[in-house]
């Protein structure tokens, strides 16, 4: 039995922010626990404590990303929609190190799938013809575009105020880059 959850949980924060942090920088087959460790100021048996490796901690990390997305939907299944734009925010903020490692140049495509694949995207697909053969390519195209969209984001610094991004991905799918090409 854990004695110290609070404590448990910093340190694996901790360790997670340093392995985003070269995880930003390089691939993850070149990231070694000894660089996680002294960039986190722990040693190697601290490390094996919480995780069991590299690919572990990344789990975890992907687990944190995806359990905090599915609560904005859990919270907003009553009205069967779509988090508002004011708590996509509040999530983008309070998990901007890990969106950034992995959406990062470095990050898996395997995120990107379980991203689709465990969000409830009901109020998308509504969106879409149901068309059997094209309906997989249109919910592709949306959430690869946003991502993408939002690794650009990510990548530039967060040059553009966020709701001005939400806004232009929402224009873009409603009217199309036409409607901002001159």
């Amino acid at each position: 039995m854990n004695k110290q959850p609070g404590i448990t949980e910093r340190t694996k924060q901790t360790i997670a922010t340093a392995f985003c942090d070269l995880y930003m920088k390089k691939s993850i087959n070149k990231i070694t626990i000894k660089e996680i460790t002294v960039q986190a100021g722990y040693n190697r048996c601290t490390f094996y404590q919480y995780f069991t490796d590299i690919y572990d901690l990344l789990n975890y990390i992907e687990n944190d990303l995806l359990t905090a997305m599915k609560q904005l939907w859990k919270t907003n299944s009553d009205s069967l929609r779509t988090p508002d734009l004011e708590q996509l925010l509040l999530l983008f903020e309070d998990k901007a190190h890990y969106l950034k490692a992995v959406f990062g140049d470095y990050g898996s495509i395997h995120f990107l799938e379980r991203l689709k694949r465990e969000l409830p995207l009901d109020e998308i697909k509504k969106s879409f013809p149901q068309e059997e053969k094209l309906f997989p390519y249109l919910l592709e195209f949306h959430i690869a575009t946003s991502l993408s969209l939002f690794r650009v984001w990510l990548k530039n610094g967060k040059d553009i105020p966020s709701d001005v991004l939400f806004e232009l991905i929402h224009n873009l799918y409603i009217n199309g880059i036409s409607s901002l090409a001159k």
